[in-house]
């Protein structure tokens, strides 16, 4: 019988800060379900000290893997067959061998509804061959296992090796015949530390496993940017940011390092979609230099794919959210719909993954070839908005 993750009390989950007791959570990529928190692995840039939850290092569970199933498809964003998923996500690897248990009960019970939905795993853990065999019986929903490497190698700043990860993604790419789909989560790319020749061969060689490679830089948010000073580390950037940050010159280099011969995408949803053979699901062929990289045909699959809602079908879908009635519509072009009066991110993932169209809001604009990142390491660029 595998070990599984202690069940916390009633009076520890009331212990916890505010985020940390939210199992279910809209994040830009899908509805994140994460009712098991703690991970050993200790990376430094872990958004886990966003959440107050970087001491946490041993997996403990704030209710059932059925009771998080329930509260997951119960959520007032959740759409059957529509809303992505992702499962452990934020504060533990999902195949941590106290945790893996618990990662395949939530997979089952979810095809067991026959739900389609798009469900992400991200792990930069060690798989199992067995582990091919368990996810091929899963029928409906649409798994992809997006691998965690960056070629980091300052064992202060990640203890855990890339290459253990790296090995789980050619395992898992190896049989010819399989339902769930592999993607190269490259990330986090920083300018001095994993940005050499030969970081950028050796993701090269790794992304021939997968079915698709996503990039991205680092979030360096405030907190982790104090992490950072107090234990002595290297400090990336100057300045902190609400968004992830790939400077202009390092996208350069990576695009031309790939070339046009392996399928490379700036977005995940991007990457998922592609290796499933599916549109784009947050609609980001709106933005044309975005999708520049993009093979053809996948821009053939998103652009037709693509609708432009008009401002009474967006605020038809908005109404669905009692925390997005006082939705303004500012703007709508074939880019995006541009929004105002929502007070957080989260009901604006909603409508955009319902629309399956750009939605952003107007406090946060997305600037020309900036690919909503920060803008760190861009030229002519004014302070992150």
């Amino acid at each position: 019988m595998a070990t599984r993750v202690a069940l916390l009390s009633r009076d520890q989950i009331d212990k916890l800060p505010d985020r940390a007791r939210e199992v279910v959570e809209y994040r830009k990529s899908g509805l994140s379900l994460n009712h098991i928190q703690g991970c050993p692995l200790d990376c430094a840039y872990c958004i886990r000290h966003t959440y107050g939850l970087w001491d946490q290092r041993v997996p403990r569970a704030l209710m059932s893997d059925a009771q998080a199933v329930e509260e997951l498809v119960a959520h007032q964003y959740f759409q059957p067959h529509v809303t992505p998923i992702q499962v452990f996500n934020r504060a533990t690897d999902p195949f941590l061998p106290v945790v893996r248990p618990h990662t395949f009960a939530v997979l089952e019970d979810l095809d067991e509804r026959e739900l389609t939905n798009h469900v992400l795993v991200i792990t930069r853990h060690q798989m199992k061959p067995e582990d091919i065999e368990r996810l091929n019986q899963l029928k409906h929903i649409k798994l992809t296992l997006l691998f965690t490497f960056s070629g980091i190698d300052n064992k202060e700043i990640e203890p855990y090796p890339s290459s253990v990860a790296a090995e789980s993604l050619k395992l898992m790419s190896g049989p010819a015949r399989r339902r769930y789909r592999t993607v190269l989560y490259w990330r986090p790319l920083v300018p001095g530390l994993n940005d050499t020749p030969e970081h950028l061969d050796a993701a090269y060689q790794l992304a021939q496993h997968a079915d698709a490679t996503v990039f991205t830089g680092l979030f360096y948010r405030d907190e982790i940017a104090e992490y950072y000073k107090a234990n002595g580390l290297p400090e990336p950037y100057d300045e902190t940011a609400r968004r992830k940050i790939v400077p202009e010159t390092l996208e350069e280099r990576i695009l031309a390092a790939f070339g046009n011969t392996t399928p490379l995408f700036r977005k995940t949803s991007c990457a998922v979609a592609y290796a499933h053979g599916l549109p784009d699901y947050n609609g980001h062929i709106g933005i044309p230099e975005l999708c520049d990289i993009c093979p053809l045909s996948q821009l053939e699959l998103c652009r037709n794919a693509h609708t432009q809602p008009s401002p009474e079908r967006l605020r038809e879908v908005a109404a669905r959210l009692p925390e997005a009635r006082g939705l303004v519509v500012v703007d709508i072009t074939e880019r995006a719909a541009v929004v105002s009066g929502l007070e957080t991110e989260q009901p604006r993932y909603y409508l955009q993954h319902a629309l399956g169209f750009q939605v952003h809001d107007v406090r946060h604009p997305h600037r020309e070839r900036r690919h909503g990142r920060a803008n760190i390491g861009w030229k002519g660029e004014t302070q992150d908005e």
